[in-house]
C-alpha cells in the first residue's frame, strides 16, 4: 500500500491522513477480488472525497454561487471491469452487495444506498451506445453517513468514475460533445442524480432530489488547502481562496439524520421549490424562458426590480409571501456574504470572516428555517470554544457543522466541542462524531 500513500499524498493529502486511508483501500481490494478471485492485476482503485459547504446554503440549484472544499475523508473505492453489463457494488465494511446491469430499465430502491449507484448505471446506459461493460466495484467510507457531507454524491461520483474507466467513456462521442472537463462532469452529474437532462444528454430518473451540482463540484475540482468558489447553473469556476497552514477544521456530525429520504426529501425539496418557484413566476409573467434565479438577479439592478415585484405578487397572492424571505436568504448569501468571506479570508481578515459566516448561519435559522435546535447549538459553542468560523452546512435539518479554528487549538476545541455537545444532547451521543481534516484533494483514479 505503500504505493498509494505516495499517490494520495502527491495529490494533497497530508501524510497521516493518506497512511491511515492504505488499510482501507487493501479492505476494498480484497472486497472486489472477492467479488471476482481471478482480477487481481486488473484492480484499479479512486478516491472520492466528501466536502465542506464552507457557504452556499441551498443555492447553487437556483444558479447562486458557493465556497467549497472537499475533505480528506471519503471513499477508498476498487473496481475491476466486468465482460458483461451486470455490475456489482459491495460496501466492504458491511458486507452488503447490491447488483444491476447497465439498463434503462433497471430500477432504483428509494430510501437505500442502492440508489445511488442504479441511478448511475440508468443513466449511463441512457445516454451512452451499446457495447458497454459493467464492472465489479467495493469501497471502504470513513464519512459519516447522512451528515452532510455528501457520502451519497460521493458514491455517484465514484461509480461513474469506476463506469466510465470501464468503458473508456472519455474517449465517446457523446462524451467529449458534452463534457469538457472536470467542471462539466460536476454538472452532468448533479444532474444524474436530479433527473434533469444535460446539453444532448437525455435525463433519466434521478434519486428524487431536486438538488444541485455543489456536492460533485467540490468532489471533483476541490484543491487542497484551499477553498474553491464556483457559481452554478451551469458550473463556472470563479476563483481560488487558500487557506492558511495554521488553520484547520473540526468536523462535528450532530447524529440527526440528515439523510434525504421520507420527511426530510420533502422539506429539502421545499426549499428548493421555492427558490425555482420565483423565477418560474417571474419568467411566466413575461412570457420569457426560464432563466435560473441566479442569472435574473445578476441583471442590472435585478435584485430590486425581483424585490419590488415580489413585494407586489405578496400583496396580490398569499402563496408568493414565504418566497419574499426564500428570496432575500439567497441574495444575501450568494451575491454578499460568499464575495465578502472569500476576500476577508483571503486577506487574512478572520474576525470579519467570523462575522460574516455567523450571519449566513442565523439567515439559515431565519429565512431557510433549516436548522435544528442542536446545529444552532454546536456553531453557536465553537466560537464560544475558540472558533473563527463555524456554521451548519448541507441540506440541513441535522447533519454536520464545521469550525475553522487555530491548527494549535484543534484538539482541545475538537475535545470540548465533543464534551459539550454530548452532556447536552446525550440522546446523539452514539451517532455524533467530531474530527479534524484538512481541505483536501479532489476525486481521481490512483
Amino acid at each position: 500500500m505503500e504505493s498509494v500513500i505516495e499517490r494520495l499524498v502527491a495529490m494533497g493529502m497530508s501524510e497521516d491522513e493518506a497512511a491511515r486511508k492504505a488499510p482501507k483501500f487493501a479492505q476494498a481490494i480484497e472486497a472486489v477480488n472477492d467479488l471476482d478471485p481471478g482480477a487481481r492485476n486488473d484492480v484499479s482503485v479512486f478516491w472520492v472525497p466528501g466536502r465542506i459547504e464552507f457557504l452556499g446554503k441551498h443555492t447553487d440549484y437556483a444558479g447562486g454561487r458557493s465556497l467549497l472544499c472537499a475533505v480528506e475523508r471519503g471513499l477508498c473505492m476498487a473496481a475491476v471491469p466486468r465482460r458483461d453489463r451486470w455490475f456489482r457494488v459491495r460496501d466492504a465494511r458491511s458486507g452488503e452487495t447490491m447488483e444491476a446491469r447497465l439498463d434503462v430499465e433497471e430500477s432504483p430502491v428509494p430510501g437505500h444506498w442502492s440508489n445511488y449507484p442504479i441511478t448511475v448505471a440508468r443513466r449511463i446506459a441512457r445516454n451512452f451506445a451499446l457495447p458497454l461493460v459493467g464492472a465489479d466495484v467495493a469501497f471502504v467510507s470513513d464519512l459519516p453517513i447522512a451528515a452532510g457531507m455528501s457520502s451519497s454524491s460521493a458514491l455517484v461520483v465514484g461509480v461513474f468514475l469506476a463506469l466510465s474507466d470501464a468503458n473508456d467513456l472519455s474517449q465517446r462521442a457523446e462524451y467529449r460533445r458534452n463534457i469538457h472537463g472536470r467542471e462539466a462532469l460536476a454538472g452532468y452529474l448533479g444532474c444524474v442524480e436530479n433527473g434533469l437532462t444535460f446539453g444532448e444528454l437525455e435525463a433519466d430518473s434521478g434519486v428524487g432530489t431536486f438538488g444541485g451540482s455543489e456536492d460533485h463540484t467540490a468532489i471533483l475540482c476541490g484543491r487542497h488547502d484551499a477553498l474553491v468558489q464556483y457559481s452554478f447553473c451551469p458550473v463556472r469556476y470563479e476563483r481560488t481562496v487558500p487557506i492558511s497552514p495554521g488553520l484547520a477544521f473540526v468536523i462535528a456530525s450532530s447524529g440527526i439524520i440528515a439523510e434525504k429520504s421520507a420527511g426530510a426529501l420533502a422539506r429539502y425539496n421545499d426549499v428548493s421549490r421555492k427558490a425555482q418557484s420565483i423565477a418560474e413566476r417571474w419568467c411566466a409573467a413575461r412570457s420569457s424562458s426560464h432563466t435560473p434565479l441566479g442569472d435574473l438577479v445578476s441583471t442590472p439592478n435585478g435584485a430590486v426590480k425581483l424585490r419590488d415585484w415580489l413585494e407586489q405578487e405578496a400583496t396580490r397572492d398569499a402563496s408568493a409571501e414565504p418566497l419574499r424571505e426564500r428570496f432575500e436568504q439567497f441574495v444575501i448569501e450568494s451575491t454578499s456574504i460568499i464575495p465578502a468571506a472569500g476576500d476577508a479570508l483571503q486577506r487574512g481578515d478572520l474576525a470579519r470572516l467570523g462575522e460574516l459566516v455567523d450571519e449566513s448561519m442565523h439567515n439559515a435559522t431565519a429565512m431557510l428555517h433549516n436548522q435544528v435546535p442542536e446545529t444552532v447549538h454546536l456553531a453557536a459553542k465553537a466560537r464560544e470554544l475558540g472558533a473563527h468560523a463555524a456554521s451548519a452546512f448541507g441540506a440541513g435539518f441535522g447533519g454536520s457543522v464545521w469550525a475553522l479554528v487555530p491548527g494549535t487549538e484543534a484538539q482541545r476545541i475538537r475535545r470540548e466541542w465533543e464534551k459539550d455537545y454530548v452532556a447536552r444532547f446525550p440522546e446523539h451521543a452514539g451517532r455524533a462524531e467530531f474530527f479534524i481534516t484538512r481541505a483536501g484533494p479532489a476525486a481521481g483514479k490512483l
